[in-house]
């Protein structure tokens, strides 16, 4: 009889709902939430999704899902050494759930985010901003963005590694934020991936009161000459010319820089169609899956509901509203300076929300002249954006790295 009491009183003790936590719940309604958001309103669904429901799985206690912590305290030298953490991490905390298994396998170790720039550079076109160099600038200008944000969380009190991973969020790169934050402060992942991903699902929200803000309706008016074809071996040259000399310039940024342009390269080649296409498609719809597992797993109550979480989900506001900005107003320092030729528009495009800020651009011109066709234009610098937050994450890893 003794036994049986206490079997009866062991399989309550191990019954997750009875050490269901209220950060638990909390965290499960900001998962349900997301998932909401993604089937619902198709924010980013391809991210937020798999990101919610992980944030729920690893937030039921007792699931073992995950074992491990994500920033973890290590021995020095061994946060080098990924075999040497796990093992260590085994040691102390027992055998790894299959959430620990992705985060510190295909996560910590840089696979996925690489892997996901590869696919994005092959289903990348730089033509646009082959055929008008100049609008790379505009890609450069947004990045303003990352370091305004990075200087106001210093401000508020964050470390410098803290505020580098909160300041890339201005570039609207998912995978160069996680790339960075894994690298210099794992333990805000959660948080920076989320407000990443879901700022530039908002998009066409946030950018239009920015631009209009900055830009007369004469300005946003103005017609583009329609741009020059761009030959297959310029396509060609393209890719690799940049790949080695940004690896010359910032060596720190050769890992993305090189998996975009390499898939570039399978792309503009014509000669690997199938490993483009794979690349497009088979590779990164299973490397998308993992990414968001990946960051999803890092949700837990005990490190996603702190103040810090909802501070980084407001900066990152102020980084895409001020990548907006920045780009805008050059776009108006062009404008002037070309005569009047360039709309200044597509200077909003220059933040890497590939092609959603381009979109934003035609669309704003056409409800200000139907006859306005300035999505080309727009993805010129549209894709230096891309480029542009791959070389700053760079420069801020080779600083504080």
């Amino acid at each position: 009889m003794a036994a049986l009491e206490q079997a009866i009183i062991d399989f309550f003790e191990h019954m997750g709902l009875l050490n269901l936590t209220v950060g638990n719940i909390v965290m499960i309604i900001v998962g349900l939430t997301l998932v909401y958001l993604a089937i619902r309103y198709g924010m980013e669904p391809l991210l937020l999704l798999p990101i919610g429901i992980s944030a729920v799985l690893v937030n039921l206690p007792l699931s073992h899902l995950v074992n491990w912590p994500v920033a973890p305290q290590l021995p020095p030298g061994m946060e080098e050494n990924i075999f040497a953490t796990m093992a260590y991490l085994n040691q102390q905390y027992g055998p790894p759930g299959l959430f620990d298994l992705i985060y510190y396998l295909l996560i910590k170790t840089e696979i996925v985010p690489l892997l996901i720039f590869f696919g994005l550079g092959a289903m990348t076109d730089f033509g646009p901003m082959i055929a008008d160099p100049k609008t790379a600038l505009l890609g450069a200008a947004a990045q303003i963005g990352v370091f305004i944000a990075m200087l106001t969380a210093i401000a508020l009190g964050f470390s410098l590694n803290e505020a580098a991973s909160i300041g890339i969020i201005g570039g609207a790169d998912g995978p160069t934020t996680i790339y960075l934050t894994t690298k210099l402060a794992p333990h805000i992942l959660g948080a920076t991936a989320v407000a990443a991903y879901s700022y530039m699902s908002l998009v066409p929200l946030i950018q239009p009161p920015v631009i209009k803000a900055l830009t007369s309706k004469e300005e946003r008016r103005i017609r583009m000459e329609q741009l020059r074809p761009v030959s297959k071996r310029e396509k060609i040259i393209f890719p690799i010319i940049s790949m080695i000399v940004i690896a010359l310039l910032v060596p720190t940024a050769a890992p993305l820089v090189g998996m975009l342009m390499i898939g570039n390269l399978f792309r503009e080649s014509g000669v690997v169609e199938r490993l483009s296409k794979a690349a497009q498609e088979e590779l990164m719809n299973i490397v998308t899956i993992f990414l968001g597992l990946g960051v999803g797993s890092t949700m837990r109550a005990d490190s996603f509901l702190t103040a810090q979480t909802l501070m980084i989900l407001g900066l990152g506001i102020v980084a895409f509203t001020s990548a907006t900005a920045g780009g805008v107003l050059l776009g108006k320092l062009m404008m002037k300076l070309s005569g009047g030729k360039i709309n200044p528009m597509i200077g909003a495009a220059g933040v890497s929300a590939v092609p959603m800020s381009a979109r934003v651009v035609q669309r704003m011109a056409s409800e200000e002249d139907p006859g306005n066709f300035l999505l080309m234009h727009a993805m010129g610098p549209n894709v230096a954006g891309v480029i542009g937050t791959a070389v700053a994450a760079g420069v801020l890893l080779s600083v504080l790295g």
